[in-house]
């Protein structure tokens, strides 16, 4: 999971590495050639682009850094973490849920996917297969039970 979210952010820095340095050089290069800069769309939008894929492959850059971090060996083996795939079922209700824990900044989030950092996914944190969570939520407070749980070492 790890390694191949890396290749995708690496992937994606690549494509914008080019047009930071070869496709969006030659589109201003080109709108400088139309003359007055100041009432030039060309050249805003393109100057505007520019600026936006800096900011992105900074993001990038920081999250590879992150991520070139993380030592898989320290997930846990028998507790949810990172990676980890939680069925609950609700106390009250008795109907099972699946939870995938993942990045709070993944972009692409599947049905069941959670960040570890938002309520469900801190509560669920840690936590083995038979505990009992209790969810706080704003409108009420769910007791759910943990009935399986594969780690990103399962998978």
């Amino acid at each position: 999971m790890i390694e191949a979210l890396k290749k995708k952010l690496s992937d994606e820095a690549e494509k914008l590495r080019y047009e930071l340095n070869v496709t969006l050089p030659a589109e201003i290069r080109r709108a400088v050639e139309m003359g007055d800069l100041r009432e030039n769309s060309e050249y805003k939008s393109a100057l505007e682009r520019q600026q936006f894929v800096q900011a992105r492959l900074g993001q990038l850059t920081s999250r590879l850094s992150k991520l070139s971090t993380i030592d898989p060996s320290q997930i846990p083996n028998d507790r949810a973490g990172l990676g980890s795939k939680v069925v609950v079922q609700c106390q009250e209700t008795q109907v099972h849920e699946t939870y995938h824990l993942v990045f709070g900044d993944s972009e692409d989030f599947e049905e069941g996917h959670v960040t570890m950092m938002s309520p469900i996914g801190r509560s669920l944190l840690g936590k083995s297969v038979g505990d009992l969570v209790t969810l706080k939520l704003p409108t009420r407070t769910r007791k759910l039970k943990i009935v399986a749980l594969t780690t990103i070492h399962d998978a």
